[in-house]
């Protein structure tokens, strides 16, 4: 029942917890079933930290996801009950302490697949505008995250001396200090990537996989325009190309596009900092990171 490749992921990822989790994985899966009164209705499909099987229930065609329980899930079904089905699939079902879900099945093919760079960020922005809602209260806060950031910049600087720019660091800096201690109190999905948008049937197009913060939509945009660049790696004006993208993305989501562009410039710094320490889940090292890295560091020039 449990992929392969899922399983090795696990235990990589999480050792011994994620052993013991994977063992329990198939009686959580037939409990749910039963308490939920659903058949199984395909394989067993993953993500990095959950798996997805496809379901009938009374509701109709849906999908039950069961995620290894981690901090960045606790709060993804908070999310989908704050929208209501408003640009996300519907939530139906909720078990918290199983880190489980009965949601809206939606098409397998993403926003990623579409090629036309313009479509993207335009679905993406007018998507944005709409998961904008006013947060609920017991959701965790952006803002209270700026205290790590600042430190997280400092020891980057501090442990890869010279590898950005001192100007480049100090509006990083300023990112936090000036757009991350003070932030609305709007529901931010957290992941907000191509991948995480699938075709969806009751709506052209739905948000899944949200972390569900409380802060500035515009620090969605900068997690979208990441992908976005190394997307547009071989373009003849990388930069070029990237600052369109933006202002066609902050028209979409009517976010402010300064803003969008300098919370793009804390996320590729943090990268820069982040993938010599990590490397990247495309690329874990080698010359293939190496030129991931070469394209952040030039990202967090160019966006400064």
């Amino acid at each position: 029942m449990i992929p392969a490749a899922f399983a090795q992921s696990t235990i990589d990822r999480e050792g011994e917890a994620g052993a013991a989790w994977l063992a329990e994985l198939p009686g959580i899966i037939e409990d749910l079933l039963s308490q939920w009164h659903c058949v199984a209705d395909g394989p067993v499909m993953h993500g990095q930290v959950g798996v997805i099987l496809p379901v009938r229930s009374s509701a109709g065609p849906a999908v039950l996801k069961v995620s290894f329980p981690h901090p960045g899930n606790v709060h993804e079904a908070d999310a989908f009950t704050a929208w209501e089905g408003r640009g996300a699939v519907l939530l139906y079902e909720r078990d918290d302490e199983r880190f489980a879900m009965l949601l809206e099945r939606a098409q397998p093919s993403t926003l990623w697949e579409v090629g036309d760079g313009d479509q993207i960020v335009a679905v993406a922005g007018r998507l944005s505008c709409r998961l904008s809602v006013a947060a609920p209260a017991e959701l965790p806060r952006l803002a209270d995250q700026a205290d790590s950031w600042e430190d997280e910049l400092r020891q980057g600087a501090a442990d890869f001396p010279g590898v950005l720019p001192d100007a480049v660091l100090d509006a990083a800096l300023a990112v936090v200090d000036e757009l991350g201690r003070d932030q609305p109190d709007l529901l931010v999905h957290g992941d907000f990537h191509p991948r995480n948008i699938l075709r969806g049937e009751r709506e052209p197009w739905l948000a899944v996989d949200p972390k569900g913060y409380v802060g500035d939509p515009a620090y969605d945009g900068g997690t979208l325009l990441k992908p976005r660049a190394l997307a547009l790696i071989e373009a003849e004006d990388l930069m070029k190309a990237l600052r369109h993208e933006l202002d066609v993305f902050a028209e979409a989501a009517e976010l402010d596009r300064e803003r969008v562009r300098r919370w793009a410039h804390l996320h590729v710094v943090q990268a820069a900092f982040h993938g010599r320490r990590r490397g990247f889940g495309r690329a874990r090292g080698g010359a293939y990171l190496d030129r991931i890295l070469g394209l952040v560091d030039q990202l967090a020039v160019s966006w400064c």
